[in-house]
């Protein structure tokens, strides 16, 4: 009897795809996704909220215990005179000096400047033209200005007129009952000074150091005094014209607290 080959068996195989983790990968990506919109979302609320409540919400959660009592551990009671809500955006006025108005003596950089606007028009109204009044960045600037006809400093002098240090003197008075720090600046024209030795480099700083003494000789401490600079004719008030008289002048200003 003739040998018989095996018969042949063929088995097919029918492969799914996925199976039973084939769709693991989209849940980890779901959670993955939403942990990224948490912790954006959570950026974005911290960035509503001020400087100072950011403080008081550390702060509670930095002495906060379970074990302590309740009703002084709860978030929802904060301390007195802390308001713990957010905030859409800070005024204008608030961004140095927080809600309840600037700390330890200093003024808001808007009421410092209407009051100096104030007494300028009531006590320097004939030469309020010399008086700019302005906030700049950091703080309120007074400048006082050079002019024709009303001289604060004399051709290549370092020390003021009687002028000059009469609105010193008043702007020194305006300022006393305040903290804030103070830097005096002093500024030339841009017309070229050979004296000797001096140029104006040496001519402004001079200037703003005498302007310094007369505010220290009308009761303003000298521990206000934070610097005393002179910037020659680099920082022009009449760019466009560096020989305008109004480019001479005296700048006081008062610098905004820091946060």
């Amino acid at each position: 009897m003739a040998s018989q080959k095996p018969p042949i068996i063929v088995k097919k195989v029918k492969k799914v795809h996925g199976g039973h983790h084939g769709g693991s990968w989209k849940v980890a990506y779901a959670d993955f996704v939403t942990a990224m919109m948490a912790f954006f979302l959570l950026l974005w609320l911290l960035a509503m909220v001020s400087p100072e409540k950011k403080v008081a919400l550390s702060s509670f959660f930095q002495d906060y215990s379970i074990f302590a009592d309740p009703a002084a551990s709860t978030p929802t009671a904060p301390a007195p005179g802390i308001n713990l809500e957010m905030e859409s955006k800070p005024s204008p006025v608030d961004r140095s000096t927080g809600d309840k108005g600037p700390p330890g003596g200093a003024t808001s950089e808007e009421d410092l400047v209407k009051k100096l606007k104030n007494v300028v028009d009531h006590k320097l109204k004939t030469i309020k033209d010399q008086i700019i009044i302005d906030t700049v960045e950091g703080g309120v600037s007074i400048q006082i200005v050079d002019n024709e006809g009303g001289i604060m400093f004399l051709s290549g002098q370092p020390e003021p007129t009687a002028k000059a240090k009469e609105i010193i003197a008043i702007v020194a008075e305006s300022i006393r009952d305040i903290t804030n720090k103070i830097s005096v600046e002093g500024h030339t024209d841009g017309a070229p000074l050979k004296l000797g030795n001096l140029t104006n480099w040496e001519l402004s700083t001079s200037r703003a150091s005498a302007a310094r003494r007369e505010l220290e000789a009308n009761a303003i401490p000298p521990s206000r005094i934070a610097r005393v600079v002179g910037y020659a004719d680099q920082e022009l008030y009449i760019k466009h014209d560096p020989l305008d008289p109004r480019n001479r002048r005296i700048s006081i200003i008062l610098i905004s607290p820091k946060k």
